[in-house]
């Protein structure tokens, strides 16, 4: 049976792990689902204008809106798998030590601006729902439904970066999932 998780993926441990695993799991599930849908809109919407011949409303808007959606809540589940653009150099270059003090540094780094956004995130979720905003379109969204991926998603993403953190903190993980004899020499 195919798996989703490249074999350098990291495994869901115990406790929290496994939790904050199953949660971002959920995410990626729901990524998909918004992709999968957007992609199903865009053809009905090519159906009702080019067949049809008939004007669409709400698709367009739709679709951007879950593809944004799937961008944001899928962040977590790419950040389980390991996914998101790496490079490796420097802590290939640098021994154990130092190594997991980069790692520790990077998590830090991310958790603050991500931070930074999740709370600009929550901000604008906030507004747009306590004064009912709605897009400028015909349609007329309601702006907070949107919105809400942006604290949800990197909320969520920061959720797991933490508990990535915490996994290398604790010796479950490696830095960088490289082992301590990584070089560009040692694993060619």
């Amino acid at each position: 049976m195919a798996t989703l998780a490249p074999a350098h993926a990291p495994r869901a441990r115990t406790g929290a792990h496994r939790v904050v695993a199953a949660l971002s799991t959920l995410c990626g599930w729901a990524a998909a689902g918004m992709i999968v849908t957007a992609v199903g809109i865009t053809c009905q919407m090519i159906w009702v204008r080019f067949v049809l011949n008939l004007s669409t409303v709400w698709q367009t808007e739709v679709v951007i809106y879950l593809m944004i959606g799937a961008t944001l809540i899928g962040l977590p589940y790419v950040q389980l798998l390991r996914g998101h653009v790496n490079v490796d150099l420097l802590p290939r270059l640098l021994p154990p030590s130092v190594r997991k003090a980069l790692a520790f540094l990077v998590f830090g780094l991310t958790l603050a601006v991500m931070g930074v956004m999740a709370w600009y995130g929550y901000e604008l979720w906030h507004v747009a729902w306590s004064r009912g905003w709605t897009s400028d379109t015909v349609w007329g969204a309601k702006l907070w439904v949107p919105y809400l991926a942006l604290p949800v998603g990197f909320g969520l993403y920061m959720l797991q970066l933490a508990s990535d953190m915490l996994a290398v903190a604790t010796g479950e993980d490696k830095p960088f999932d490289l082992d301590d004899d990584a070089s560009f020499g040692g694993d060619a």
